[in-house]
């Protein structure tokens, strides 16, 4: 699965050709949660409320971002990177 983008300890990922709505995959100290990109809702999981926080302020600043790389990845192209939150 590739890795999208690293912040705070936060890995996001993006699996090749996903199904069901657009979304990523935020990892951080063992715990998991899958993010929409369109609402920013957690689908599946769960992370530390802080953790969540950076998680959701980083993808709303990237989601047009995140789209792309969601399309290319289905097509099973490299995601690429996007920057981290600073």
């Amino acid at each position: 699965m590739p890795e999208v983008c690293r912040f705070y300890g936060i890995v996001i990922r993006m699996y090749f050709r996903e199904h069901g709505p657009p979304h990523f995959h935020a990892e951080y100290s063992g715990a998991e949660a899958v993010v929409g990109i369109e609402d920013l809702a957690v689908l599946r999981g769960r992370l530390p409320p802080r953790a969540l926080g950076f998680v959701v302020e980083w993808a709303s600043l990237h989601q047009a971002d995140l789209l792309v790389a969601w399309e290319r990845a289905r097509r099973h192209q490299t995601p690429g990177k996007i920057a981290p939150l600073e």
